[in-house]
């Protein structure tokens, strides 16, 4: 994912409950159990993956606070939790079947069927996208309208957002380059301004003695959902239960770490060594607001709303992104569409 301060490629598996014993060995009887009766046999504990599209950070929190909460185990599962990073191949490994989940944002989820590929999403972490523009508050832009009508931005080409940004405000009287994936430059020049991610960037900018405008692209009129749970509809066919049991227990990690997310940023914080614990606390705190609204307290958090991919689809379409937009109820199910009457 784009936007980001850090770069870390692999993937970082984590044993997150006790494995899996289909039978308990037979013990003495007690209480006046009859001798010779088999001991009852332990729930099975399925094994699976999820696939991150980034390191371990705040926006994962959820995900981890699910496994150091418990939430995980009492579902019955043990989650094998992959660190991704810049590039990550999310959507291929759970269409192939190489982790049964991952996460990715919802633009990238309709282009992904659109070329074919067997993801479904399941549960929306951000309900704003946390993307961003920022500049210096010294030039008084009021919006992104006002940043990009001069000055330099830093962008990452092929990015959903910033086709919708240029077809939206051209670009012409703004000196656009590529986006390096820090601050540096951001720093020693008032007139550059650059992409970011709400929890990344602008906290890494204000630490450093800059003071960053920070102007979110949902404001402008494009929103898709961010750090949404996938599976591929093959999986969701043979083990239902599990995908239920699966997302259950992420609404619940959910509520944890909103909550109270110190003990899950310690962490990660082991994870992920270039973020300090007070760059981890700010980034939670920044993203509540992205996270938990009116909506999600009414309708659960995750929720996600069959109107916003409609809308989302219809815009990739005339940004040129896919060519057609897909029928909403061939990937969205509607035991996950919290706004289902």
């Amino acid at each position: 994912m784009s936007g980001r301060l850090v770069k870390l490629w692999g993937c970082v598996g984590l044993l997150v409950a006790a494995s899996a014993c289909s039978r308990q060995k037979e013990e003495p009887p007690q209480g006046g159990a009859q001798a010779g009766t088999p001991a009852p046999q332990k729930a099975a504990v399925a094994q699976v993956k999820l696939a991150l599209n980034w390191v371990p950070e705040p926006e994962f929190g959820g995900f981890y606070a699910a496994r150091e909460s418990g939430a995980f185990a009492r579902h019955g599962l043990e989650v094998d939790i992959l660190g991704g990073g810049a590039g990550a191949p999310v959507q291929q490994m759970v269409a192939t079947g190489k982790a049964e989940f991952g996460i990715s944002g919802a633009d990238e989820i309709i282009t992904a069927r659109a070329r074919g590929l067997d993801v479904i999403p399941l549960f929306a972490v951000y309900q704003t996208s946390p993307h961003a523009i920022m500049a210096h508050a010294s030039r008084g832009a009021k919006g992104i309208k006002d940043v990009l009508s001069s000055g330099t931005v830093a962008l990452e080409p092929g990015l959903s957002y910033v086709a919708f940004l240029k077809k939206k405000y051209s670009f012409d009287q703004v000196k656009v380059v590529p986006y390096d994936g820090g601050v540096a430059r951001f720093l020693a020049d008032k007139d550059f301004a650059q992409q970011c991610f709400v929890t990344a960037e602008p906290i890494a900018a204000k630490r450093q003695g800059a003071t960053p405008a920070v102007f979110l692209v949902a404001d402008e009129g494009f929103n898709p959902y961010i750090a949404v749970v996938i599976t591929r509809r093959q999986y969701w066919k043979e083990q239902p239960e599990r995908v239920k049991a699966f997302v259950a227990a992420v609404r619940e990690g959910w509520r944890a770490y909103l909550d109270n997310p110190g003990p899950t940023n310690a962490v990660m914080g082991k994870l992920n060594t270039t973020m300090d614990a007070e760059t981890f606390a700010a980034a939670a705190e920044a993203q509540k607001p992205l996270i938990e609204t009116g909506e999600t307290r009414a309708r659960g958090l995750g929720m996600m709303k069959r109107e916003r991919w409609e809308q989302l689809s219809q815009q990739l379409v005339e940004l040129g992104l896919i060519d057609k937009v897909p029928s909403v109820d061939d990937y969205l199910l509607p035991e996950f569409n919290a706004a289902r009457e």
